[in-house]
């Protein structure tokens, strides 16, 4: 039983530290989950992208509502991409781990877009945004070196 549990641990672990620099969850090679990151920022909503309108960068598909969106972020995808690539900001600052970011939970903090996992993560995040950016700031780096 201890072996099962063991090869079973460096199964998961695996997935836990093997992270891409962008989120896109296991089946997917989409940013966002098809989500137009411009939009956060032009529209202040999260809207679905096409994939008529669409960019690579960094390993993901990232899709856009308009080729005006898609224009802007080839133009400075730095701007535009959420902070730590789309992973939960919360669980970066908090947990120095990776989670899954959610693009229907997110905030724009002095012009940089964050992602959480949930409404209740994003809440624990909301209480001290300053707190946890400058937690996350300092693992981020080391956390996708690994």
């Amino acid at each position: 039983m201890k072996k099962i549990i063991a090869i079973a641990f460096l199964f998961v672990s695996q997935f836990i530290y093997a992270a891409d620099p962008i989120y896109t969850g296991f089946f997917s090679n989409k940013a966002l989950n098809g989500y137009d990151t411009v939009s956060y920022f032009i529209d202040n909503q999260p809207i679905k992208g096409s994939s008529e309108f669409q960019t690579e960068y960094k390993g993901a598909n990232w899709y856009f509502s308009s080729q005006m969106h898609l224009d802007l972020f080839i133009e400075d995808p730095e701007k535009y991409a959420p902070q730590y690539g789309g992973y939960c900001a919360w669980a970066i600052s908090a947990n120095n781990s990776f989670a899954s970011g959610d693009p229907k939970q997110w905030s724009i903090v002095e012009g940089k877009l964050y992602l959480n996992y949930d409404k209740n993560i994003k809440a624990k995040w909301e209480s001290d945004r300053a707190l946890h950016i400058s937690q996350a700031d300092q693992n981020w780096p080391a956390l996708i070196a690994e």
